[in-house]
């Protein structure tokens, strides 16, 4: 088996590969839709090969699929060179890990129990990604700054074709992720009525993340983009219905500013906003998103009267409290 040691390059510039420990059978077919599992490890090309993430440090594998264009395409290459069961360290260089620090945010907040969502809603594609200052992880900001070759250890413990395995909504092509949408919009909205917000808001993220996907592939400000865009405010601004419910007060000032910020005609962000800052006793904030609102549509009369109606309460009553707060203390 000493054979199995030496180095390989494959077809793609820029990787070598060497077989640590050999798999058994033919090399799967890797088609569009093909479910692989793996264990993976990273390491720097330094002299004590540190080690940046390890799968099996968490103890779940990765999977990915196929075709689903995950943002570290390299892998499929790599994975497609392997046979199940097998072992093989990879060295590429930069032009293949450019992006590694990215996904790799992303899956150790998924480690983390945080939810990789968060920077697919708050970002537009890639190109935002890059003008972020930190990703919040000092070796991954470092990558960032000065991308390196690295070297990935893959563990091939799986590979399901396509009529194999359930598919859920994240492995769907395109043209299925957009029909998936309204479904989960009507379960989400479904479940708002019946009171169910946090399941509510998973139905919201889960159509959220199948419109963010299909968007990164289009060009940012064109008609299809706006398009989604517009789907995608639309259920952003549900999901910040069931934060208030939640009373989510901060998060959803976050979302609907990030949402005003980039298109600052829409009236619903405005409005649930100027909720947000009721909630939380931000009287002048309130009532700037309020007048906004009535600039933008006069029909939301009735409804923003009430709403300053409540925060004029809302602010008796706060200053009342603390002037019984401070009586004491003189």
């Amino acid at each position: 088996m000493s054979d199995m040691k030496d180095t390989m390059l494959i077809r793609s510039e820029g990787i070598s590969k060497t077989i640590l420990h050999g798999g058994t059978g033919d090399i799967p077919k890797l088609i569009t839709g093909t479910k692989v599992t793996f264990h993976f490890r990273t390491q720097l090309c330094d002299d004590e090969r540190t080690v940046i993430d390890d799968s099996r440090m968490v103890g779940t594998p990765m999977e990915i699929v196929i075709g689903n264009m995950f943002k570290l395409d390299i892998w499929e290459t790599l994975l497609a060179s392997m046979r199940i069961g097998e072992v093989a360290e990879f060295w590429c260089d930069t032009i293949h890990t450019g992006v590694y620090p990215l996904v790799s945010k992303s899956m150790r907040r998924i480690a983390e129990g945080k939810d990789p969502v968060e920077w697919q809603v708050h970002t537009c594609g890639m190109a935002n990604m890059f003008a972020y200052h930190s990703l919040g992880y000092d070796d991954l900001d470092e990558l960032m700054k000065e991308p390196k070759p690295l070297y990935f250890v893959l563990d091939l413990l799986k590979v399901q074709q396509p009529s194999e395995y359930n598919r859920e909504s994240w492995a769907l092509n395109d043209e299925e992720r957009l029909k998936v949408v309204p479904v989960l919009h009507g379960q989400g909205n479904k479940l708002f009525k019946q009171g169910r917000y946090q399941e509510a808001t998973q139905k919201y993220k889960e159509a959220l993340i199948c419109i963010k996907n299909v968007q990164t592939k289009e060009k940012a400000w064109d008609v299809p983009w706006l398009k989604l865009e517009k789907m995608a405010n639309t259920l952003t601004l549900n999901y910040c219905q069931c934060l208030l419910r939640m009373e989510e007060y901060y998060e959803v000032i976050e979302h609907t500013t990030d949402i005003i910020n980039q298109h600052p005609g829409v009236v619903k962000a405005y409005y649930l906003r100027g909720k947000a800052h009721k909630e939380v006793w931000n009287e002048a904030e309130a009532r700037q998103d309020f007048t906004k609102v009535l600039d933008l549509d006069p029909s939301m009369k009735k409804a923003v009267k009430k709403e300053l109606a409540v925060l004029s309460m809302r602010m008796e009553e706060k200053n009342q409290e603390d002037k019984n707060k401070y009586k004491g203390m003189f």
